[in-house]
């Protein structure tokens, strides 16, 4: 009897330490949901551009110019990453095939989730600043990924000029100079650059919401199948290139949750832009993913802690 209510125990607190962590990210994009189901205004493309030109790149430079985590893991966590994303990339290009789904279409928001908006503020909750640091450096190498040969699945052409002029491998390339220089900008300058990268996790979960409330979706019954296998496919890859690599605790369940996220908005945005004929299928991927990680991340969560 002792055995089952220490058993009972430890379930209950390990449910309530999931819960503390993924509520505050699921209350703020609801916040954004039901702003925009008030009609109250949300200009998107300005908070996205705010976002993704300002704060997100002071928040990675920050990050990495003041993480405490060894250059030597932050690199092994970045090659773990690649062979991650490698490992996702040939299990869902095969599972397209079988499916005979479009490669343009469907690849991609297969492939890269949101790490940002949700994958950052998870392991912040999850693992404190430490965990921020590893998640940050994912969503880099992610980001670049994503910048070249996401967009060459979709549009059919890379852009490795749009690479180069992205702020945010601007502030990953200057952020790792510092990190191995051991160099440290002004104090003043560095309370500016954490107080403006602040912003970032905030806004993009309110935005988060905001988006998926605009969305117009179909073919909602296979967008919720591929979101189920998208979930486990990430999380087993995640955990492969992780233990391939040695990574210590935090930073391989830090890995897992990234890789594990929910399909970008962005991925949707992508698809708009670039011309794909129909992209309502990526848009009912973005929302049957992220309502299923209201199930499937604290599931991961209470894997890894």
């Amino acid at each position: 009897m002792a055995k089952w209510r220490k058993s009972w125990k430890q379930s209950v607190d390990l449910a309530l330490t999931v819960v503390n962590i993924t509520a505050p990210v699921f209350i703020l994009a609801t916040i954004g949901f039901l702003w925009v189901q008030a009609g109250f205004e949300y200009r998107v493309e300005f908070v996205t551009r705010l976002a993704m030109t300002l704060s997100v790149p002071c928040l990675i430079f920050a990050s990495l110019m003041k993480t405490e985590v060894e250059p030597s893991a932050l690199a092994a966590l970045s090659l773990a990453s690649l062979v991650a994303y490698t490992l996702v990339t040939a299990a869902f290009f095969l599972l397209v095939k079988v499916m005979r789904l479009n490669v343009a279409i469907f690849l991609a928001p297969l492939i890269f989730g949101n790490t940002g908006n949700v994958g950052m503020p998870l392991a912040l909750f999850a693992f404190g600043e430490v965990g921020l640091d590893y998640a940050v450096v994912i969503f880099a190498v992610m980001a670049m990924i994503s910048f070249t040969f996401g967009i060459w699945l979709v549009s059919g052409g890379g852009s490795l000029k749009k690479l180069v002029q992205e702020p945010m491998v601007g502030a990953t390339l200057l952020g790792a100079l510092f990190l191995w220089q051991g160099w440290e900008t002004p104090e003043f300058l560095t309370n500016s650059i954490e107080l403006i990268g602040q912003i970032a996790i905030p806004v993009m979960l309110i935005t988060l919401g905001v988006a998926v409330a605009r969305l117009e979706t179909k073919a909602m019954g296979q967008a919720f199948v591929l979101s189920i296998i998208k979930a486990v496919i990430c999380a087993g890859c995640a955990w492969v290139a992780g233990t391939w690599f040695g990574l210590d605790p935090v930073a391989a369940a830090v890995l897992i949750l990234q890789v594990a996220t929910p399909v970008a908005v962005t991925s949707y945005m992508i698809a708009e832009k670039y011309g794909q004929s129909d992209a309502q299928p990526v848009a009912g991927l973005v929302v049957a993913s992220t309502l299923l990680s209201v199930i499937t991340l604290p599931l991961i969560l209470a894997f890894v802690i």
